[in-house]
């Protein structure tokens, strides 16, 4: 059995445009900073545009990520976590390119990169129930590809708290998001561009945030994407904070409702007692308690996780196959 405590952080499935809007690749780091205090984990990194140059640029900051927090057992790095990344509508110009003249990237190919909803079906598989929650930022393109599997529905129901979503146009794939607002059996949380402009980054703090090490991906990431000095839209930022932090500590909700899509992509709100939909609302009173928050946690020096201990009948599972592995070792 492995080592470690009882019950893993919360796992955070992270389905994102990744590339081509910067409040995607802070959130990221903010993952990876509340990851370092143990205060979640990163159950699946996954792409809902289709660019691979967007798989190189997630690759790249899983990477430092890695590398960072030093190596392990003699000597040796562990290699991030694979990265899923969907090959269908028709991709957006990415915002900003894969940083190659100081990184390199392991991805070269559509075959170094994993089926997104089997990625995160399988991360749903070795998570404890109720030990998940979703954060969506882009199109659904990869949470329909999900609902389209066997008998998905109660994997999600039993594993996911909440799909926290960071958008309120969906015009990339509007089939998709109808679909995922109609079927997704989990509470849904909606981040409004009105909300990461209330909260933003602050561009200010870049150089100071991630000084730690000055070749900081995400630091050059951010003053790749838009000439400086400038703050960045939070939204993806907000919605993962509340994904990680499901209560009204920083930001408050609306009425619980139903959400729909009309035909220019926009968001309608039905009020009803009886809905799981929320729009997410800035708190003023918070927003300097956010914007530290994101700062702090953002720039956090990498930590290595400790040994993680699996739910006990997928451990159970996997060691039943290493005893039958071993003993057809010795058969031979």
């Amino acid at each position: 059995m492995q080592a470690g405590p009882e019950k893993p952080p919360l796992g955070i499935v992270f389905d994102a445009n990744l590339g081509h809007t910067i409040d995607s690749v802070l959130a990221l780091a903010l993952l990876h900073g509340f990851a370092g205090k143990q205060q979640c984990r990163v159950a699946s990194l996954t792409i809902n545009c289709p660019d691979l140059r967007a798989a190189q640029l997630c690759d790249v900051i899983e990477r430092f990520y890695a590398s960072a927090t030093g190596p392990g057992l003699g000597g040796f790095v562990p290699a991030p976590a694979p990265i899923g990344i969907t090959e269908g509508h028709k991709p957006a110009p990415t915002t900003f390119p894969v940083l190659a003249k100081v990184w390199e990237s392991k991805i070269a190919q559509w075959n170094d990169t994993a089926i997104p909803e089997l990625l995160i079906r399988n991360s749903l598989m070795a998570t404890y129930d109720g030990d998940a929650a979703m954060v969506l930022t882009g199109p659904a393109t990869n949470l329909l590809a999900l609902l389209k599997l066997y008998d998905i529905l109660p994997l999600i129901a039993a594993k996911v708290r909440l799909l926290s979503i960071a958008g309120n146009e969906f015009t990339a794939d509007l089939p998709a998001a109808r679909r995922v607002l109609e079927e997704w059996p989990t509470p849904i949380v909606f981040c409004s561009p009105e909300v990461g402009e209330q909260l933003p980054f602050p561009g200010a703090s870049i150089d100071t945030a991630f000084s730690y090490n000055p070749t900081h991906p995400i630091a050059a990431a951010y003053k790749a994407a838009k000439a400086m000095p400038y703050d960045a839209n939070g939204q993806a930022l907000a919605a993962t904070l509340y994904a990680i932090k499901a209560k009204p500590d920083y930001f408050t909700l609306s009425e619980p409702g139903t959400f729909s899509l009309n035909a220019a992509g926009k968001v309608d709100f039905k009020p009803t007692a009886q809905g799981k939909h929320r729009w997410l609302k800035a708190d003023p009173a918070k927003k300097d308690e956010v914007t530290r928050l994101y700062t702090d946690m953002a720039g956090a020096k990498p930590v290595a996780p400790p040994p993680r201990r699996l739910p006990p009948q997928v451990q159970k599972e996997l060691d039943e196959q290493d005893q039958k592995a071993k003993q057809k070792a010795q058969q031979k």
